[in-house]
């Protein structure tokens, strides 16, 4: 008998088995999940079950990839705006028919809501990725999760609209990566005018695709060279568009996703370092921000400053445009015939265009339907017509009102733009040929002397020019002038711009280099306050004739700041090489420099919280202007408070470029043998391998932000109780949820305390230990901003351990460490 009842008992365990197994990609009013359940696709691609992002611990129900990644990868979240506070939440099929998360009170939390009453449903996993709820009865789809996206795009889906259907399928990003809830970035696809991938900001445009031309999206010419996943866009009428794609390669795993920063990207799976590779990703370039050169404004990366207005045009405020403010807009050097002047047309002087190659086309292009040859002529008859262009697999675009959002390329395979400008607009931009009158012989000969003598003058003019440049750096410093640094950039820099002052006018200013009128002292030399006879104040730095480090410091500054004009920036006036000296000559300024104010002891009340922030967002605008809007690319590699002069209503002005490099158009990083900088402010790729780049400046940046919040310096940092850098405090109390212990307690005010918070959590984002981490200058300033209202989660910073730790004493045993002067650090 008990032997009986033994067998019948295991074969239910195998039946219940059995039955579990089969149905383990199915959720059914009598098979809900729960907290502690998972799900899994028949094929095992995906997983759903409950999850907490980040640090968060908060309880949502979401999509996952079963893959063994170091973190899930959420794909798809249901409750994303109503997250469960404990781990009794169930996932189940209520009695209407609906998918329904319920709370531990069996409180609906959230509900699928779009099926109809019907009570025998099921839903389920597919392989796809897809939780769809059918009907039972008759397989009928009542609702999908690909209709309802979260930040991913996945195989199959389709994003954009589709009026036949009466959806609209948008990615919308997390608010963080803690925090799935609906953040400030969506991304979808436009049908108006030509149907083109957007992504925008609190609804406004912030990043777009152009045009799509059945293969590629034409403002992403790179989709030739890289794009093998089987990307399509259908697009039927003008109120149906959307987008998919489809996995040419199956061992490939891709999707796509939209992350809390409003950065698109394409991520492949590696499964040998078992993590996501992310293969491509817009915006890329501030260039890609939408309209960020205004109005018949062009942007190009390559090119400092990045904007410019079109051929033909200018910018309507002088003065804002060369600050780098773009906003506003470009207007005609001419006015059009075709609006001014009948009679000139009726003459045969029309409106023409102007080709420009390789361009991003810009926003709201028309399609017509022309040929190519009738391309042109069809726009030349409607003065509304500013622009058009003819692309194959899109056929005919005209452009009727402003050109906003154009980009140049230096990729084949983007658009030919072809601008309407008036004819005599036209005859400035090219050789016409003009019907020749009768001339006298004299005029003739008039005409040819003048022009030869303009020849010479030119001509000698050019050579003297480069002939002052050379012969002022031999003076300089003959050795010196044989650094490559040199060979690359002397042709980019005009020294006969510069003022040249003689010694007796320098020592009459400084009464003499007296020692009442000394500023201070560097490890180049003394820095004089002077007064020139007009009353103009200026800083005169006089190299010691005993350093060698002043004499690089020198020169670099004449060839790196010589024009450089912003009104975060130390402006240098010109120099003096006169009885064996080198001075430079400044403007002067005259609250000293910051590290004075937040690390000064008598100081401090005057820099309240309000005049830090600015402080803080005028040293990043210094900092953007040397990076992408000045004329020449530069990296400072040497910024700290004491380098942080302020003037007479406290704003800040960079200084000391004695260690900054000048980067080429197209170039990223470089690579030195010679590390010079602070230590404390040093990037680890910087100091460890010499490696620098713009994202070695925006760790410079995050120190001095974590300095000026808590008015203590980094590199003479100690916390009693723990020992530790400022950057590990402060990463400490992050993770404590604590960070306000670390601002000033003299300046803290709890109506600052969110703002004062978000600094810090810049300034950790900025000392990040990788540099592909760190964000640019731009992003940085769009953040302190609140261009950007979501910040992602900062990883460790650099540096985090004691004072003892390893990373110093191998910095210690490579070079000398001075806290308050230049290191010179040999990498290992």
């Amino acid at each position: 008998m008990s032997l009986s009842l033994f067998f019948h008992l295991l074969l239910c365990c195998f039946y219940v088995v059995f039955s579990s197994a089969s149905a383990s990609d199915t959720i059914s009013s009598s098979a809900p999940v729960r907290d502690s359940e998972t799900i899994f696709s028949s094929g095992r691609r995906f997983k759903l079950g409950f999850f907490s992002p980040g640090n968060s611990a908060n309880r949502y129900v979401g999509i996952m990839f079963n893959l063994p990644s170091p973190t899930p990868t959420v794909v798809w979240v249901a409750n994303r705006d109503k997250p469960l506070h404990d781990s009794n939440g169930i996932l189940t099929i209520s009695e209407d028919g609906n998918l329904v998360i319920l709370n531990g009170q069996k409180q609906i939390v959230w509900s699928s809501s779009d099926s109809n009453s019907i009570r025998n449903s099921t839903a389920r996993l597919l392989d796809t990725g897809n939780l769809v709820l059918k009907d039972s009865s008759n397989e009928t789809v009542l609702w999908e999760s690909f209709q309802h996206p979260t930040d991913s795009l996945l195989p199959l889906m389709k994003m954009g609209i589709n009026k036949f259907t009466n959806t609209t399928t948008f990615l919308k990003s997390w608010r963080s990566p803690d925090d799935p809830s609906i953040g400030s970035f969506s991304a979808g696809i436009q049908p108006q005018y030509l149907p083109q991938a957007f992504i925008w900001n609190n609804s406004s445009p912030y990043w777009r695709s152009g045009p799509w031309n059945k293969q590629i999206y034409i403002g992403l010419p790179e989709m030739k060279s890289f794009y093998d996943s089987g990307v399509d866009l259908v697009a039927d009428n003008a109120d149906t568009a959307y987008q998919t794609y489809t996995y040419q390669n199956q061992s490939c795993i891709l999707y796509y996703s939209l992350n809390s920063t409003g950065s698109y990207q394409e991520k492949v799976w590696d499964p040998n370092k078992k993590d996501w590779m992310v293969t491509w990703a817009n915006p890329r370039s501030e260039c890609d921000f939408y309209a960020k050169c205004g109005p018949f404004g062009s942007c190009n990366p390559k090119r400092s400053p990045m904007c410019s207005c079109i051929r033909g045009f200018k910018p309507k405020n002088e003065g804002e445009w060369e600050k780098g403010d773009w906003n506003g807009e470009c207007i005609r050097n001419t006015a059009l015939d075709c609006e001014r002047n009948k009679t000139d047309v009726d003459k045969g002087k029309q409106d023409g265009f102007l080709k420009l190659q390789t361009m991003g086309v810009p926003d709201f292009a028309i399609w017509v339907s022309a040929t190519k040859e009738n391309c042109e002529s069809d726009c030349l008859k409607n003065c509304s017509c500013m622009a058009y262009s003819y692309y194959t697999g899109i056929g005919c675009m005209h452009w009727n009102r402003s050109l906003i959002d154009i980009q140049e390329f230096s990729t084949d395979g983007a658009a030919d733009l072809y601008i309407r400008l008036a004819y005599s607009e036209l005859a400035a931009n090219h050789k016409k040929r003009i019907p020749v009158v009768a001339i006298t012989v004299s005029t003739v000969s008039v005409t040819v002397t003048l022009c030869g003598y303009l020849f010479w003058k030119l001509f000698t003019k050019h050579r003297g020019r480069k002939r002052k440049n050379e012969a002022f750096l031999r003076e300089a410093s003959p050795n010196y002038y044989k650094e490559s640094m040199i060979k690359d950039d002397i042709n980019k820099v005009k020294i006969e711009d510069m003022t040249l002052y003689s010694f007796d006018m320098l020592a009459n200013a400084t009464d003499k280099f007296h020692s009442a009128s000394k500023l201070g002292q560097g490890g180049f030399g003394p820095v004089y306050k002077g007064k020139f006879q007009d009353g103009q104040e200026i800083a005169v730095k006089r190299l010691s004739q005993s350093s060698s480090q002043g004499l690089e410091e020198f020169m670099n500054e004449v060839v790196v700041i010589s024009g450089l004009q912003h009104r975060n920036l130390v402006r240098l006036l010109g120099c003096c090489i006169e009885r064996g000296e080198k001075m430079l000559v400044y403007d002067f300024v005259p609250n000293r420099s910051l590290d004075a104010y937040i690390f000064g002891s008598h100081q401090e009340k005057f820099l309240d919280w309000n005049k830090r922030a600015i402080i803080i967002e005028g040293t990043g605008r210094g900092l953007l202007y040397l990076h992408r809007d000045s004329r020449l690319r530069i990296i400072h590699r040497d910024l700290k408070a004491s380098n942080i002069l302020l003037d007479e209503h406290l704003n800040p002005k960079i200084s000391d470029f004695g260690m900054a490099r000048i980067f080429g158009g197209n170039q990223d990083q470089a690579n030195t043998i010679r590390v010079v900088g602070t230590y404390g402010y040093m990037s680890p790729e910087y100091a460890m391998h010499g490696r620098f780049s713009e994202k070695s400046d925006v760790y410079s940046f995050g120190v001095l932000i974590l300095e000026i919040v808590s008015g203590r310096k980094n590199s003479s940092f100690y916390d009693d109780e723990h020992e530790l850098t400022l950057f590990a405090y402060a990463w400490k109390l992050w993770n404590e949820n604590n960070i306000v212990k670390l601002v000033d307690p003299k300046i803290f005010d709890p109506s600052f305390e969110k703002e004062v918070v978000r600094c810090v959590h810049i300034g950790l984002l900025c000392v990040q230990e990788y540099a592909e981490d760190r964000p640019n200058v731009s992003t940085v300033l769009s953040m302190l901003t609140s261009g950007i209202a979501q910040l992602p989660t900062p990883k460790q910073p650099a540096f985090t351990g004691g004072h003892g730790s390893s990373e110093q004493g191998s910095c210690n045993s490579q070079g000398s460490v001075n806290t308050d002067s230049i290191t010179v650090v040999e990498p290992r």
